[in-house]
């Protein structure tokens, strides 16, 4: 009987040992296919960036954009045609500064901090622009240490927004209130300070409009599968009425500028 049991605890415990042997190869068979298909995936990526290949189905972009005449973001989703061509679909919001536009310091208040205004402001310009766009691979990086050259020409539509600049001020008889360019100079106030990013937005007038860019873009990522890249480009813009945003300056309907904008994204 003795001999029986002390049979069946060796088998048992050959089986138990074996079975964890087995589990245990089985997870490290997994995680190295697993880190194998990883290193393959990269060298494939590495090899198409070697070819100038970039075969995805599409791209998701964000974008720091400064202008000439103002700064914005934007994101884009791309949809690819073929391997060097794509269309964009782009989204933007932007504010345009007047080139006469210059801080200065209105008052100093009780924590000593000194209060600015833009003398003459009369709106902030703000635009929220959709489009769409074309994308032409002309040049492929070669390498994975190239640069890929596109060509982007497109355009869209244009949501011009003027939000009406106000300034803290106060009167002769020391009444403070907020107001607006050119009653403060026309009244003799006495600016003590910008009212704010906040002020304004109840009274905002909607100006539709269209736009035109072409720009070229510089992709150095360095894999395909990012997008790292520096966009260099020339914009116009028109609006049905003419802008107001600064007093004694001639009000525009038509805008040109040039830009420079640093994209980050991923492709899929």
């Amino acid at each position: 009987m003795k001999k029986i049991v002390l049979s069946l605890l060796i088998v048992t415990t050959t089986i138990a040992v074996w079975a964890q042997d087995t589990t245990g190869q089985k997870k490290t068979s997994a995680k190295h296919d697993k880190k194998n298909a990883r290193r393959e995936r990269i060298n494939s990526l590495l090899r198409q960036e070697e070819e100038g290949e970039i075969v995805f189905n599409k791209q998701s972009v964000f974008g720091i954009k400064l202008a000439t005449d103002g700064y914005g973001i934007a994101y884009e989703i791309g949809k690819f045609k073929t391997a060097r061509r794509s269309t964009l679909f782009q989204l933007e919001l932007s504010e345009k500064k007047h080139k006469k536009e210059k801080k200065l310091a209105a008052s100093i208040d009780n924590q000593f901090q000194i209060n600015s205004v833009v003398f003459g402001k009369t709106n902030n310009f703000y635009q929220l622009k959709l489009g769409i766009a074309q994308q032409q691979i002309i040049g492929g990086k070669g390498n994975k240490n190239g640069v890929a050259v596109s060509a982007i020409y497109g355009g869209g539509l244009s949501m011009g927004m003027l939000k009406p600049y106000y300034v803290d001020v106060e009167d002769s008889a020391n009444n403070r209130s907020r107001q607006t360019y050119p009653e403060i100079v026309d009244k003799n106030y006495f600016e003590l300070g910008a009212a704010g990013f906040t002020v304004g937005w109840n009274a905002v007038k909607i100006r539709p409009g269209a736009y035109v860019k072409a720009a070229m873009r510089f992709d150095y990522g360095r894999l395909n599968e990012t997008v790292t890249a520096i966009e260099v480009g020339l914009g116009a813009e028109f609006y049905s009425t003419k802008m107001s945003q600064i007093i004694y300056s001639k009000e525009k309907q038509l805008f040109f500028n040039a830009y420079v904008s640093l994209l980050l994204g991923r492709r899929k």
